[in-house]
């Protein structure tokens, strides 16, 4: 694992507001620490550059791992997952109460892949929606 400068994490926590840039969980409710992702992963010569990382939630962090592109169930092809520094969030997806709904073919294999909408998620989601807390809303 690449070493991150304090000052160049602190920049990526702030820029998200210290939301997942992925599913939109806040940091402050979830039990573990948020992960420095980086969206193109170093094995596929991505950087250590404010351009290319972001924060994750250790869920979506896990599931995504190092993938760039899935294959879309849909068309068959091959389509780049959504990526936080190039895709605004609102324009792949939208909330239909908890559930995270689709809105392109980046959206339909980051939900597929990220599992955004697993019962556990989706019971979480709910809770945090109850009490105000859902949707994170991050600075970008």
């Amino acid at each position: 694992m690449t070493h991150i400068d304090p000052d160049l994490r602190r920049e990526v926590i702030n820029r998200a507001g210290n939301c997942c840039e992925y599913c939109l969980l806040s940091q402050e409710d979830y039990p573990f620490t948020f992960h420095i992702e980086h969206i193109i992963a170093e094995k596929h010569r991505g950087k250590t550059a404010f351009d290319n990382l972001c924060v994750s939630c250790p869920d979506c962090n896990v599931y995504k791992g190092s993938d760039l592109s899935p294959v879309d169930k849909k068309s068959g092809e091959i389509v780049t997952l959504f990526n936080p520094r190039k895709h605004r969030w609102r324009d792949h997806f939208r909330l239909n109460g908890a559930e995270i709904e689709l809105l392109t073919p980046e959206g339909r294999v980051t939900v597929f892949l990220l599992r955004f909408n697993n019962p556990e998620r989706l019971t979480e989601r709910k809770f945090l929606m109850q009490l105000g807390r859902y949707p994170c809303q991050p600075q970008a």
